[in-house]
C-alpha cells in the first residue's frame, strides 16, 4: 500500500510540473504575440496542450518539459504527432472552431520548457502528409 501511495505522489508531482510547463509556454507564446485560445483542450483521442492564433494561423502546440531541448523534441515522436493531429481534427470539427476568426493555415509547434533557460519554440515542427499522417522528419 505504501508503494502505491508513493507512485501516486510521483504522478501528482509530474502533473503539477506539466501544468507549470504549460503555463510558462503559454506565457512565452503570449510574449511572442500569439493569442492563446485554449489550454489543455480534451478530445476523445487526447489532449491538446495549447491552441493559439498567430496572425492568420491556427497553431496547435505540444509542450514538453525536459532538461535538454533535444530530449524534449525527441519526446514528440510519430505516435505523439498522430495523436495531436487527430485531436486537432476534433477541435476543428467542434463548436470551439466557430468562435475563432478565419484562419488561412494550420500549424503544429513544439515548446520545450527547460530549467533556468528560455523555452525552446520549434515552429512548424512537422507537416501533415496528404494522407493525414505526419511526415517522417522534423
Amino acid at each position: 500500500m505504501a508503494d502505491s501511495r508513493g507512485q501516486a505522489a510521483v504522478r501528482r508531482r509530474a502533473e503539477q510540473a506539466g501544468r507549470r510547463a504549460e503555463s510558462l509556454a503559454a506565457w512565452w507564446l503570449r510574449l511572442a504575440g500569439y493569442r492563446v485560445v485554449a489550454r489543455r483542450h480534451r478530445t476523445p483521442v487526447g489532449e491538446i496542450d495549447i491552441v493559439a492564433i498567430a496572425g492568420r494561423r491556427l497553431v496547435f502546440v505540444e509542450v514538453k518539459q525536459r532538461a535538454d531541448g533535444a530530449d524534449g523534441l525527441a519526446a514528440v515522436g510519430p505516435a505523439s504527432r498522430r495523436r495531436l493531429m487527430r485531436a486537432a481534427q476534433y477541435f476543428l470539427a467542434g463548436p470551439e472552431r466557430a468562435r475563432l476568426p478565419p484562419v488561412e493555415a494550420i500549424r503544429f509547434d513544439v515548446v520545450v520548457v527547460r530549467p533556468w533557460r528560455r523555452p525552446l519554440h520549434l515552429r512548424n515542427a512537422w507537416m501533415a502528409g496528404m494522407d493525414g499522417t505526419p511526415d517522417a522528419g522534423w
